[in-house]
């Protein structure tokens, strides 16, 4: 979305909450009306860029076809028109700004009118990109790295003392890194803006995804597609499950390993 509504999902954040809802709503209008069909969508609500300024977003995986309920098949690929889901989405973002305004919900310095007349002018072109997967493991790459990616990386921040912290940005004009120099508390306030609230998540599902539809719907699908459901993999133990940095924790400094003995129960102390 253009940047001058940025300010305004960041001082109405239930609102900013709602974005992925929207993004999966446009998608599922496009793919329904085209051509008839119910795909998969998963959301990923970003609020940051490179400078950790509030700069909301959604980051969308939907199934490349999707399930024809008609004819009790599954469809492996549709065409999604960029044009269309950018009107789509557009349409959904400003109507959300504009309800929320008629009804006096909408937290802003600016009149009503001058509200409207700045959203007047965010109807244009709109940046909607689109792009295709090609493996399984490209999917995990890229859901992983949203559904878990943090603020900034460590390795971005260059220096830090007890007044000034100091990180790599990428400029998106020039397209090079330039230093990012903050105070310890506007550093602190940055980070802290986007950190999700209690008992909200960072990933959405819908359509097919959502659980209600995969429980009714999975065996349906693989089936059409001549697939069997997979069983749920075993949960690795706790030892295994460590090993990522090359140490076992359960092998002692001497070489030997440690084996379960019994439980201690708890003692009260005086």
């Amino acid at each position: 979305m253009p940047d001058v509504l940025w300010r305004v999902f960041h001082e109405n954040r239930a609102l900013a909450d709602a974005l992925p809802i929207l993004a999966a709503d446009a998608i599922k209008a496009l793919i329904t009306a085209k051509h008839g069909l119910r795909t998969g969508i998963i959301t990923f609500l970003h609020t940051f860029n490179g400078r950790l300024e509030f700069n909301s977003h959604v980051h969308t995986m939907v199934t490349a076809g999707g399930w024809k309920a008609l004819s009790s098949c599954w469809v492996p690929s549709v065409y999604y028109p960029p044009e269309i889901l950018m009107r789509l989405w557009r349409g959904a973002v400003l109507e959300l700004l504009r309800a929320a305004l008629r009804s006096g919900a909408l937290a802003t310095e600016m009149g009503v009118d001058e509200m409207e007349a700045m959203l007047v002018k965010q109807e244009r072109w709109w940046s909607v990109n689109i792009k295709s997967l090609d493996s399984i493991e490209h999917f995990f790459q890229y859901s992983g790295r949203y559904a878990r990616r943090p603020v900034i990386a460590q390795r971005r921040i260059t220096y830090i003392d007890e007044q000034i912290v100091q990180f790599w940005a990428k400029d998106k004009r020039s397209g090079e890194m330039v230093q990012i120099r903050r105070t310890l508390e506007e550093f602190i306030d940055l980070w802290s803006q986007h950190i999700l609230k209690r008992y909200k998540h960072a990933v959405g599902y819908f359509g097919l995804f959502a659980p209600r539809a995969v429980n009714k719907m999975l065996e349906l699908i693989l089936s059409a597609i001549g697939h069997k459901r997979q069983p749920r993999p075993m949960t690795p133990r706790w030892a295994d499950s460590r090993k990522m940095s090359g140490q076992d924790p359960l092998v002692d400094r001497t070489g030997q390993r440690m084996n379960w003995v019994r439980r201690l129960a708890p003692q009260t102390s005086h």
